[in-house]
C-alpha cells in the first residue's frame, strides 16, 4: 500500500530520555526520523520522555540539544516535555480504571521473579519475569485498605480483559509497518498477551512509557514512528492502548540497530560510549558516517 502524496504533511519526532548522553544508537535514530521527515515533507517533532523524574537531569537535557544541533536537525517548538503533562497521562489512566481494565499491584520486583519462576511462566519477549498474576483478584476493599495505609502500589493493566475489551482476544492486535525503501506499507499481527499484565503506571510517577508515549503520539499528531528494532515487540501494547483509548494509529517503521563490537545493541546501562564524549575526543561528522548503518531512506 503506498503513501497517499496528497494527505496532510507526515509528522515523525524523536523522544530520548534525558537520564543520560545520547549514544551513537540515538544518533542514527533521530537522523532517520529527520531525514525521513525531509524526504517526505513532513514535520520533525522533538519529544524529552522525562517522566522517570528521579533519573532525568537538566544538564542531559542540554545535553541532548547540544548533541542534536551538532548532527545538523533543528526542530519545531515548543519541545513537549512529558513531566509537564502528568495530568494527561492521569486522565487515560482514569479512562482504562472506568473501564474496570486495571488493578492495583502491591508485589516487588523479588516477588513477581520468585512467584514466575516456581509458576514456570515463559519470559517476556524483552527476557523479563511474566507476572504471574498476583494482585490481580485482590479484593477491591482490601486493596484500598493498602493502598490508604499508604502501600506503595503499581497499575496494571488486566491483558484479558483488555483484549476482550479491544475485541482482540482471540485475533491479537495489528499495526502497519512502513519500508522506507519501497514505500510500502506491511501488516503485522501480534499478540499482546505474551507480556502479561504490564504496568501502566508505576509505584513512582503514576505513569509509564507504554501509556505516555501513547497519549503524547496522539497530542501531537504523529503519523510515523520510527525507532529501533528493539522495540518491534512491544508495539502491539502502545496499539492495544490506542484501541482502548480511541486514538490514532501511527504507521511504524523500526530500523536496525547500531551494534558494538560484541554484537549487542548499544545502551546506557551498559555504558556505551557517548555521542558527547566521541565529539570531544575530535569525532567529525563525517567520521560520523562511518559509523553508523546505511540510512533507510530508499
Amino acid at each position: 500500500m503506498p503513501l497517499d502524496a496528497t494527505a496532510k504533511p507526515d509528522i515523525f519526532r524523536f523522544a530520548p530520555s534525558p537520564n543520560g548522553d545520547l549514544h551513537l544508537g540515538h544518533a542514527y535514530s533521530a537522523l532517520v526520523s529527520y531525514q525521513l521527515a525531509q524526504r517526505t515533507g513532513g514535520r520533525f517533532l522533538l519529544r524529552l520522555e522525562d517522566v522517570d523524574m528521579q533519573r532525568a537531569m537538566p544538564e542531559f537535557v542540554e545535553h541532548i540539544y547540544d548533541d542534536l544541533d551538532w548532527l545538523g536537525l533543528d526542530w519545531e517548538q515548543p519541545v513537549r516535555v512529558q513531566s509537564r503533562h502528568m495530568d494527561d497521562y492521569a486522565d487515560a489512566l482514569d479512562k482504562l480504571r472506568e473501564m474496570s481494565l486495571v488493578y492495583p499491584c502491591f508485589a516487588s520486583r523479588s516477588e513477581i521473579r520468585r512467584c514466575s519462576i516456581a509458576a514456570g511462566a515463559p519470559r517476556t519477549p524483552d527476557g523479563g519475569f511474566t507476572y504471574p498474576g498476583i494482585y490481580r483478584d485482590l479484593d477491591p476493599l482490601a486493596a484500598q485498605t493498602r493502598i490508604k495505609a499508604g502501600e506503595p502500589y503499581a497499575m496494571r493493566l488486566n491483558m484479558q480483559k483488555a483484549l476482550a475489551a479491544a475485541g482482540r482476544q482471540e485475533t491479537g492486535v495489528i499495526f502497519h509497518e512502513w519500508d522506507p525503501q519501497s514505500d510500502e506499507i506491511g501488516v503485522i499481527h501480534m499478540d499482546p498477551s505474551v507480556w502479561g499484565d504490564i504496568v501502566i503506571a508505576r509505584k513512582d510517577i503514576k505513569s509509564s512509557y507504554t501509556l505516555s508515549v501513547v497519549v503524547d503520539d496522539a497530542l501531537q499528531g504523529v503519523t510515523h514512528v520510527t525507532r529501533g528494532m528493539d522495540l518491534f515487540h512491544a508495539t502491539c501494547l502502545q496499539v492495544l492502548l490506542q484501541i482502548l483509548l480511541d486514538l490514532p494509529h501511527p504507521v511504524y517503521h523500526h530500523h536496525q540497530l547500531v551494534l558494538d563490537d560484541r554484537g549487542e545493541k548499544l545502551s546506557k546501562s551498559r555504558h556505551a560510549s557517548s555521542l558527547r564524549k566521541l565529539r570531544q575526543n575530535g569525532l567529525t561528522r563525517e567520521q560520523l558516517t562511518l559509523l553508523l548503518p546505511p540510512m533507510p531512506l530508499g
